[in-house]
């Protein structure tokens, strides 16, 4: 049960954010949802001092894997999201919210699935990280041509938004490990539970200030939100398969495209001052995909790919 507790913990929240909403918008006239900016840095804060330069020699090792795995991550969920959103028929800027969470890189979530999954652990590092990277290009870029007839979309303001929320806190946390790294061993101790409180508050402060669009929408929106999740790893998978990837390899690339990162969708809603509408869908995917992730990671874990069965005989 210990590996579901995060997954029924964002559930919890979400529950109670939609049932009680207003402890969850602001606290003594202070708008909860001015946090989610600053808590989204301190996560990413937290994946810099987790992460080497090893981290990306991934990149040298296994172009190939990396190179398609980046390429299924950055044209399957944003042509998902862009389809999707038009055979549901959301208003514009809660269709602009699917499109947006299909536009984001990988996040952290799909590490620690693949590390369960027994998938490509180091793979899935670098293709998070290497996505990471190219998210203040792509993102905005992806933004703008297939979301950009719901929303208004400022490429520079987008780019600069990602790179304050995602690429400079990573930076600093790069340095600090580099650096410190014989001081600052606690940290990594200590990063992962901020890192998950921070993410069930962001996703308890979305849910209050969308309640009532969700209940419009919310049924649908959830589908909408599950069928995305679940073609990316789906497609993802056999998009691999189809270009002769290890099973394990495959696993890993289905990993990386199904589970975005929700809280950089989320942090570049806010910045557009559309946090309860264009919010909604990141902040439903949460908790979607960490059941989802958490379903199938469980049952890979239990099913050795090809080799890894060998690895254990002595």
């Amino acid at each position: 049960m210990r590996q579901y507790l995060f997954t029924i913990f964002v559930f919890a929240a979400a529950v109670t954010s939609m049932i009680f909403p207003e402890p969850f918008r602001q606290v003594g006239g202070f708008e909860l949802k001015r946090l989610i900016l600053p808590l989204l840095q301190v996560i990413m804060f937290g994946m810099g001092t987790t992460l080497g330069l090893r981290d990306f020699e991934g990149v040298v090792k296994m172009p190939r894997a990396v190179a398609i795995g980046l390429v299924c991550q950055f044209t399957i969920m944003p042509l998902l999201g862009f389809t999707l959103s038009h055979v549901f028929g959301f208003p514009n800027e809660i269709a602009a919210g699917v499109v947006l969470i299909g536009c984001a890189p990988s996040g952290l979530a799909s590490n620690v699935m693949a590390f369960i999954a027994k998938a490509n652990l180091p793979l899935s590092i670098t293709i998070t990280a290497c996505a990471t990277l190219l998210a203040p290009v792509l993102t905005p870029a992806l933004m703008k041509l297939l979301g950009g007839s719901y929303v208004k979309v400022e490429f520079v303001a987008m780019m600069i938004d990602i790179l304050k929320i995602v690429i400079l806190p990573i930076i600093a946390g790069l340095v600090v490990n580099h650096l410190f790294r014989r001081h600052v061993a606690w940290l990594n101790r200590f990063m992962p539970r901020v890192s998950m409180f921070g993410i069930v508050l962001i996703i308890s402060v979305i849910t209050a200030a969308g309640r009532e669009h969700l209940l419009k929408v919310g049924g649908a929106l959830l589908l909408c939100v599950l069928l995305h999740n679940l073609l990316g790893f789906l497609l993802g998978y056999w998009s691999a398969r189809a270009l002769r990837l290890s099973e394990q390899d495959c696993r890993t690339v289905a990993i990386e495209v199904g589970l975005q990162n929700g809280g950089l969708a989320s942090g570049l809603a806010l910045q557009m001052g559309k946090v309860a509408t264009v919010g909604l869908a990141p902040a439903l995917l949460g908790p979607m995909m960490n059941i989802t992730g958490s379903l199938l990671a469980n049952f890979w874990g239990a099913r050795p790919p090809p080799g890894r069965e060998e690895e254990k005989q002595p």
